[in-house]
């Protein structure tokens, strides 16, 4: 029997998790284009150094984790030019949106936000039709 969505499982504990504690330590909803926006817009300067030890924490522990994982495939596209484009595109829906999955969906959602569900009903709907289009109508990815 498969196992790799016991991984999926892991990384959504550890999202919760670091939700959860963002949220009792500082008082905010974790939502990780939020952090990193205030950093690049300068709105986030009285909180720059909690936001570098979240990204650093985020950039690090998969690093730090890496021994525990074996090789496997993600099925993402080898187009280097597709997965930036598709990383730029996720950055600015963020802004657009004010938040993103982590801020909307674990965070929102498990406090009954209806920002929140509206904004991750529209996530998914969007990730699904942009599916549709890029994958089984144009064949990009």
């Amino acid at each position: 029997m498969p196992t790799d969505w016991i991984w999926g499982l892991v990384g959504g504990l550890m999202i919760g998790l670091g939700g959860a504690v963002y949220l009792l330590a500082n008082g905010r909803v974790m939502g990780a284009s939020g952090i990193l926006g205030g950093l690049v817009d300068g709105t986030g300067r009285d909180t720059a150094a909690e936001r570098l030890v979240f990204l650093a924490g985020v950039f690090l522990l998969p690093i730090a984790l890496k021994p525990l994982y074996r090789p496997f495939s993600t099925d993402a596209t080898e187009n280097v030019a597709v997965l930036v484009a598709a990383g730029l595109l996720v950055g600015i829906g963020t802004r657009f949106a004010n938040g993103c999955t982590s801020g909307h969906g674990v965070c929102g959602i498990s406090r009954l936000s209806l920002r929140g569900i509206i904004a991750t009903v529209l996530y998914i709907v969007a990730g699904g039709l942009t599916i549709v289009v890029f994958r089984h109508l144009l064949g990009v990815i």
